[in-house]
């Protein structure tokens, strides 16, 4: 039951190029931003010079907080990463819209999803997809053939996920984007017997659905996994649980999941999702050094 890292690196269009003293400098595009990461406690590579060179940096305000932008900048712009296309928008949560550290699990799911139509071209996949915030997920999944449904408790980030849907090519693809409670949506699709072949969840550690329903971890995690487990099909494919801010152990998720290997065979895994740094200096230099990685969340995830 050895843990896993899965480690997104770079691409044309993004970059991790440093972090260091509960900061991180990355690169969106053609723009560098600066924002505050409490997992990067050691000492930053790049010299000062470099971080001042940000596009734009955050300074935290009580709960919030504010994006200082170069005069010049655009306040959205769109990047390529994961075959995927985003609508990159700094909030005043920090989040620019992308978590590429997801990146590996947007595979993981594709191939299972691609290997299902491979293996039963006439079998479709339904897809639930929670919390899904700006649908990276969400858009993995509708371009490997499945059938999703999308579901946030904010309106915003619904609208987002479809507009990065459209910017992909996926506008007609078959997902259902829902505002709702996220336990109050599972509860409903009990009682009308739906039921999934696959289900993504990135529940937060604190949140309210859109009528100011409460969500904590601490009290609803645990009822409400084992009713979305009530909701998978009787040959599912794939169950993914994604956690950042909750301060749990990857073994909270897994242990939460293993009884499914019982009922449906298969198998679970888990451990640290974490970000590759950039190799800086020559080439030379560069094939010397271990990359080092930014911890980044967690995750469990199931497969049969």
């Amino acid at each position: 039951m050895d843990s896993i890292q899965l480690t997104a690196t770079g691409s044309t269009d993004y970059e991790l190029l440093d972090s260091g003293e509960e900061e991180k400098l990355e690169r969106f595009g053609a723009y560098i931003l600066r924002r505050p990461d409490p997992q990067a406690l050691w000492n930053k590579k790049l010299p000062a010079s470099d971080w001042k060179k940000a596009d734009a940096w955050f300074e935290r305000e009580g709960k919030q907080g504010k994006w200082h932008m170069k005069k010049d900048m655009e306040e959205e712009w769109q990047i390529t990463y994961g075959g995927l296309q985003f609508l990159i928008r700094p909030t005043s949560f920090k989040h620019t819209g992308l978590f590429p550290e997801q990146a590996p699990n947007w595979d993981w799911s594709h191939s299972i999803i691609l290997e299902n139509y491979r293996m039963n071209p006439e079998r479709s996949v339904k897809v639930l997809n929670l919390f899904a915030y700006t649908g990276g997920a969400t858009l993995a999944a509708a371009q490997a053939g499945a059938e999703v449904v999308h579901l946030d408790a904010s309106k915003v980030a619904v609208t987002w996920g479809k507009q990065n849907a459209e910017a992909s090519g996926l506008q007609n693809a078959p997902v259902r984007w829902i505002v709702d409670d996220a336990m109050q949506f599972v509860n409903r699709e009990l009682k009308r017997g739906n039921m999934y072949d696959a289900i993504i969840m990135d529940p937060p550690a604190f949140g309210h659905g859109p009528k100011d329903e409460l969500w904590k971890i601490e009290e609803n995690f645990l009822t409400f996994v084992s009713s979305c487990k009530k909701l998978l099909s009787d040959t599912p494919l794939f169950f993914l649980i994604n956690g950042y801010a909750a301060g749990y152990s990857h073994h909270a998720f897994r242990y939460n999941l293993e009884s499914l290997v019982s009922e449906y065979g298969g198998n679970v895994e888990s451990g640290e999702l974490t970000i590759e740094e950039s190799k800086a200096g020559s080439p030379a230099e560069a094939l010397a050094k271990e990359a080092r990685v930014l911890p980044a969340g967690i995750y469990a995830r199931w497969s049969n």
